[in-house]
């Protein structure tokens, strides 16, 4: 099994017939991703890659069935085309594009969060993500499918290039993944390790959680308090431990402000609620393995 995403997710992409919309629709359909609509407003009745564009996301989900998106359209046009895949009625909402404002998001989250409430609504990964790929199954968003190999494993990251090099180490050491998800590395977030963690421990398939987190923020910290609950080991690492305190590291959250997100204070919490932590990104196949043997 998987999460999130399977073979029967049917894809719909806001801003196909831009170049990194295409190019990347491009790769999801090499991958086997079923990609049944694009929408750009001014190109419908068009196709792209043979996969017909529409004007608005309401009117793709009607004609093709679409129940989930990916968002390659610039900074200023992201957010409403988060709350037109809301309202559409889709049930993921996968936001690949970077630089959008913090009050931007801020709202953004909120209409999502409100969609959840009483179950069902909408769930939003990202922004400033990778997006996720279920093994084998299909892949939404920019990670390189060719790295990923069936297995136990499931994987949750803020970092893109970092989850990367990791699923390519655990697929090297014959571990393999079931669900890769790259959850963004910006302050405001869609989903946050801790809305992720339970979707790995009532997957029947996914035997261990490698979690991927960096300075700034307190997502690690909140994943910590959830984590005692789980039956499934969590393996862990931290980057940016050699950081200074109020400099950015690459994303827009990576940042240790007022004594907040040091790598010290996730590292400690992660030990804490029982979580091995690497030291580097080698020892994860290995701390990996231990925990399915024990």
């Amino acid at each position: 099994m998987s999460i999130l995403i399977n073979r029967e997710t049917r894809v719909l992409v806001q801003g196909i017939t831009g170049r990194e919309g295409t190019f990347h629709t491009q790769q999801m359909l090499a991958y086997g991703t079923r990609v049944v609509a694009g929408v750009t407003p001014g190109k419908g009745g068009t196709t792209t890659l043979d996969v017909p564009v529409f004007d608005t996301v309401a009117e793709a989900v009607r004609q093709t069935g679409a129940n989930a998106s990916v968002i390659f359209v610039p900074q200023r046009f992201a957010p409403d085309a988060v709350l037109e895949a809301l309202d559409a009625g889709l049930s993921l909402c996968v936001c690949i594009t970077e630089g959008i404002p913090i009050q931007e998001m801020i709202r953004v989250v909120h209409f999502v969060r409100q969609s959840q409430v009483g179950g069902g609504g909408m769930r939003l990964i990202g922004p400033n993500c990778p997006g996720l790929i279920s093994a084998g199954e299909c892949k939404i968003g920019i990670m390189p499918g060719n790295i990923v190999q069936r297995g136990r494993v499931g994987v949750v990251s803020r970092s893109g290039t970092l989850t990367y090099e990791i699923v390519d180490s655990l697929s090297r050491a014959g571990l393999g993944e079931t669900t890769c998800i790259g959850i963004g590395g910006d302050p405001i977030l869609g989903s946050t390790f801790a809305d992720i963690l339970p979707l790995f421990e009532a997957d029947p398939e996914t035997e261990a959680v490698v979690l991927i987190g960096e300075i700034g923020g307190s997502d690690e910290e909140a994943a910590a308090e959830y984590i005692p609950r789980m039956t499934k080991p969590v393996i862990g690492f931290i980057s940016g431990r050699t950081a200074p305190p109020g400099k950015r590291m690459g994303h827009a959250g990576a940042i240790v402000s007022g004594g907040r997100g040091t790598a010290q204070a996730k590292v400690e919490a992660l030990t804490n609620a029982g979580v091995p932590v690497a030291d580097t990104t080698s020892e994860i196949p290995g701390l990996v393995r231990q925990a399915l043997r024990s």
